[in-house]
């Protein structure tokens, strides 16, 4: 009887340390993540960063004593399996409060049920471009910098390159794209500028997931163009990268969409790899902040990669940045509505429509330089629209514009008012900031 009631004391107490520790990690963000399939490298390196930095500041005490939650769900970057994942985890642990689901069809697919559910979703440098309009889409946040804006600095690299937007004309562009809304998404961009600056536009659709690109490269090869943007994903890259090679085309001529500009994308390609170049958010390098997470995660054994490795990575990196800014939108929540207190996903959407991560911010964080400075309000969801251009030197990444570049913003704002206001007529949305 003894050892029974002992056992029976034994398994309460457990139970109610579990509930404890559900209790203090209550802060809970959902996460339609995707770590198989073509594209697992992307998505296991991108949720392995933003992980890492959750269980980094779980174990520095969390955000004002608050503990981060989290959950995934397998999407295999299938738009109809995210949407489930989506409503499968929007109202655990009490509710999630933010989501992001790394995937330009999931978000589109759930766009319409953010504003009623009252969960922000972050878009991460991909997703719809005309979502920087907060005043349309109270609950999206395209962070950092959108298609669009990633499209413009491409053409600003190329014309730089060539020696002024007026040298372009006459040129020959092509883009190579993944035949999804993810690989359609900047070509308003690239028409408008197309036409602007004289240069003929040539697109070319790889159908997902692009392991097959022959015909593709014959077309390029027949057009003989000054320059191929590659806006690929997944084993796209390595096989378009290959494919060049055999085409005989230069890799120095590729600009790659920074979803193709990862170490995974790089090395299956080996020497065909050398001097491609790809637009990216991260500068690579080493951080601080690295530095505290192999301490303070990976040594301890809480670290979310299987191979070591990868931290530091592309993917990791950005994962990383990911954590960052949804942290800091928690923080600057709390800082109006309550230090020490879980907030409400509509807390958190002000949190995320009042960031500040500037210099200063970053080098608290030990992150200085790894991310532009990213300052949103009601008008800017975006908060940047700055990039860099990197090269891969056959071993790592360097970066090789030392400043951010920043394209034609004017026209992207054009852009991103001309879209949002006609999604907004078609959805009776009266545009307006929320408080």
């Amino acid at each position: 009887m003894k050892s029974g009631k002992f056992k029976a004391l034994l398994l309460c107490a457990a139970l109610v340390g579990a509930f404890n520790q559900v209790q203090a990690a209550d802060q809970f963000l959902a996460l339609p993540s995707y770590r198989v399939g073509p594209y697992a490298a992307g998505g296991s390196g991108f949720y392995g960063g933003a992980i890492d930095y959750f269980n980094l500041v779980n174990a520095n005490g969390g955000v004002n004593g608050v503990k981060i939650l989290w959950e995934e769900c397998e999407t295999e970057y299938n738009p109809s399996r995210g949407i489930e994942c989506y409503e499968r985890l929007k109202t655990k642990n009490g509710g999630a409060t933010m989501v992001e689901p790394l995937s330009t069809g999931i978000a589109y697919g759930v766009l319409d049920r953010l504003v009623q559910d009252k969960i922000p979703m972050t878009t991460l440098g991909y997703g719809r471009s005309d979502a920087a309009n907060g005043k349309v889409f109270p609950y999206v946040f395209p962070l950092i910098t959108s298609y669009w804006n990633q499209a413009a600095a491409m053409i600003k690299y190329l014309a730089d390159k060539e020696g002024g937007y007026a040298k372009l004309k006459g040129k020959k562009i092509v883009h190579l794209y993944h035949d999804s809304a993810f690989g359609k998404e900047p070509l308003p961009v690239l028409e408008a500028q197309a036409k602007q600056y004289g240069f003929e536009l040539i697109k070319i659709a790889v159908a997902p997931p692009g392991s097959e690109q022959q015909s593709q490269w014959l077309q390029i090869r027949q057009a003989k163009p000054d320059h191929v943007i590659l806006w690929g994903w997944g084993v796209m890259n390595s096989v378009a990268i290959k494919t060049a090679q055999r085409n005989g085309f230069p890799r120095e001529k590729m600009l790659g969409v920074w979803w193709a500009g990862s170490e995974e994308d790089m090395i299956p390609s080996g020497e065909a790899a050398k001097g491609y170049t790809s637009m990216t958010f991260n500068t690579p390098g080493n951080y601080p902040l690295i530095d505290e997470i192999r301490k303070k995660v990976y040594a301890p054994g809480k670290g979310n990669l299987a191979d070591q490795a990868r931290i530091g990575s592309v993917y990791h990196m950005r994962g990383l940045t990911a954590g960052i800014l949804w942290v800091e939108a928690i923080r600057v929540a709390q800082d109006k509505f309550g230090k020490g207190k879980t907030m409400s996903g509509d807390q958190i959407r002000w949190g995320l429509e009042n960031l500040n991560v500037d210099e200063a911010r970053q080098k608290a964080l030990g992150a200085f330089g790894m991310f532009p400075t990213v300052k949103t309000s009601c008008d800017d969801h975006e908060g940047s629209g700055a990039v860099k251009v990197q090269q891969w030197d056959g071993k790592k990444w360097i970066a090789i514009t030392p400043n951010w570049v920043v394209g034609d913003k004017a026209l992207t704002r054009k852009l991103v008012d001309e879209s949002s206001a006609a999604y907004a007529a078609e959805k009776k949305i009266t545009p307006g900031c929320m408080k």
